[in-house]
């Protein structure tokens, strides 16, 4: 196939050029006449991405040989759970505690970090198992393709990167706080307010910029020198975070925790579903499986215990916090340098601030890390140009991606405030980890050729019914007071699972390890993962749907023509091996036995 040639020839030749084909390679843009002819067969093409679904090989196999060379496998259970550690503590405990203990739930933030570590650990099992199953770069977008086809992956693999760029700017507007108050200034004095502009996007942040540019370089440099990095700016954080908790302790008022829910059990989770931010990072520890040395044994021990060690530490820190100073005086911005400050101990303010820049600089850098291994993956497919998916012979690391994303965060980290960052990512962060558990449930409960019809419809019923008693508790816990609404949707909830676990037969078991309890933890998951979605503000969604709108444009004009054009070329190539070897095969039967007729006459005779 003539496109398949070109496609081929792209890959193999990438690395740092800016040729056309290196962007787009495919067929369908060779020519106006032939993007004009694609985009016409664009509904047949759609319909077919939709229903289409990869495999464990294809993902394992056919993808990683799209990015020229292979990624080093370096990493043991060691290196993943200190990046664990790493990925996740940094802003969102030293910053975003602050905001919502001020602001939306006061002392009781300590159980907001609760519920969202419950969630977060529940999405950290189902994110467990299918690693560990498909250890490649894709992480999430590789599950999903697997489990709910293409179409559904890249909606997700959209978020996904809108995840990890606002996350990253958030961070890193977060880490120039931190670095103005160990200079003894205000957390917004390093910035450049321009007064005619809108508030939220007017506070210009060049350090921020500097911040992601070093970090650019370490992960280009060497995964493993990443990882040694994060190791040794993680232990110093961790004795940051055990002098706060100690010196901080020394200071508590009990009567700071009076009230304890000023803001009531809606405050609790609302606060949750921000919070959740605090947990972001641990999904790029996943998408490291492909450059990890043992992923049946060492993706279950990094990715669980970094998570259970960083929820213990998320609710000490709170309690910490709220213990020092009453919530309504608490900084929004640097919450316990300030309060430090308060307690006449200025000079710690310092070492927090210190202990704050080593953490957050870590999240930076496991986040470029994971999400231009996101990249990487995604471009294999086509859906983005390919050429993100290339990995560089010497470093071994995904060079064009791993630029690309820091500079795209970069430009949102340099404009945008953190509170806008914050909404918005906990949205698509939680929508990923849904479909996440949705798609465990599918790899457990059908399989193509097992799974009866019967079976397969009662599936269908049950998830139908699971997502949507999930969103009606989400929606009435979002617009009502009363409790109605509970009696009907938690029991439809209850039916849905139970059906699903007494009336359909698990079509598949994970050959190294697996989710417990299924599809009971699956299934809360998508619960709290829906429920803490229904807490977040109107204006985040509306940003949440723009993005999913200018996603589906780019799909229907690109990305769909792309991966289609490649998915058939490859199928193509694939027939005409599979053609070549049983000729092969049968031309080697055809002279085995021209060859044995001599023997038999000489033997009779």
């Amino acid at each position: 196939m003539g496109g398949e040639g070109a496609i081929d020839g792209g890959v193999r030749r990438r690395g740092l050029t800016f040729r056309k084909n290196d962007f787009f390679p495919e067929e369908s843009f060779k020519s106006w006449n032939n993007y004009a002819r694609a985009i016409m067969e664009t509904p047949w093409r759609l319909m077919d991405r939709v229903l289409s679904r990869s495999q464990d090989h294809t993902e394992l196999v056919e993808m990683k040989a799209r990015s020229s060379h292979e990624m080093k496998k370096t990493l043991n259970w060691w290196d993943l759970m200190w990046f664990g550690i790493g990925a996740v503590i940094g802003s969102g405990i030293f910053v975003l505690t602050g905001l919502e203990a001020r602001s939306t739930v006061g002392p009781a933030v300590v159980l907001s970090y609760v519920v969202s570590g419950v969630s977060a650990l529940f999405s950290v099992f189902c994110y467990t198992e299918f690693a560990v199953e498909i250890p490649v770069a894709g992480g999430s977008f590789a599950y999903l393709r697997v489990e709910l086809g293409e179409f559904v992956a890249f909606i997700a693999a959209g978020n996904i990167l809108l995840e990890y760029v606002i996350g990253g700017a958030a961070v890193a507007r977060s880490w120039t706080s931190y670095f103005a108050t160990l200079c003894g200034q205000h957390p917004d004095d390093f910035r450049i307010v321009v007064h005619n502009m809108n508030p939220d996007y007017g506070h210009l942040d060049p350090i921020s910029i500097g911040v992601l540019i070093a970090i650019t370089l370490l992960a280009v440099y060497s995964t493993k020198g990443s990882s040694i990095f994060n190791f040794i700016a993680t232990i110093f954080h961790l004795i940051v975070i055990a002098f706060i908790i100690i010196a901080g302790l020394t200071k508590a008022n009990t009567e700071n925790y009076k009230p304890f829910l000023p803001f009531e059990v809606r405050g609790v989770f609302k606060a949750s579903a921000v919070l959740f931010f605090a947990y972001v990072g641990f999904d790029a520890v996943s998408t490291m499986a492909e450059e990890t040395k043992n992923p049946a044994r060492d993706i279950p021990i990094g990715l669980v215990g970094s998570m259970v060690i960083t929820t213990f530490l998320y609710c000490a820190l709170a309690v910490t916090l709220c213990l020092m100073q009453k919530y309504t005086d608490i900084d929004p911005d640097a919450p316990y340098s300030i309060a430090f400050s308060a307690v006449g101990m200025d000079w710690a303010k310092y070492i927090v601030a210190f202990g704050a820049l080593k953490g957050m600089t870590t999240v930076l850098l496991v986040g470029a890390v994971g999400q231009a291994r996101y990249l990487t993956h995604i471009a294999r497919t086509h859906m983005m140009p390919p050429w993100f998916a290339h990995v560089d012979e010497k470093t071994g690391t995904p060079v064009n991606a791993t630029i690309s994303m820091l500079a795209a965060t970069a430009v949102i980290s340099f404009f945008t405030k953190l509170n806008i960052l914050s909404n918005l990512l906990s949205i698509s962060t939680l929508f990923i980890f849904m479909l996440v558990a949705v798609a465990l449930l599918v790899r457990r409960y059908y399989s193509s050729g097992v799974t009866t019809k019967q079976n397969k419809t009662k599936l269908i019923l049950c998830l139908v019914l699971i997502l949507g008693s999930s969103c009606g508790i989400s929606g009435y816990w979002a617009s009502s007071d009363g409790w109605i609404g509970y009696a009907i949707f938690v029991p439809l909830w209850i039916l849905g699972t139970v059906v699903l676990w007494l009336c359909v037969p698990q079509a598949k078991q994970p050959k190294l390890w697996g989710v417990p309890l299924v599809p009971w933890l699956p299934s809360l998951s998508i619960a709290i993962n829906i429920f803490l979605l229904g807490s977040i503000d109107k204006d985040s969604f509306i940003r949440f749907g723009v993005w999913t709108g200018l996603l589906l444009v780019y799909y229907g004009l690109l990305g769909l023509h792309a991966s289609y054009d490649t998915a058939k070329g490859f199928e193509s190539q694939k027939t005409s091996v599979d053609v070549d070897k049983q000729w092969n095969k049968a031309e080697e039967g055809a002279q085995g036995a021209r060859g044995q007729v001599p023997l038999t006459a000489v033997t009779t005779d």
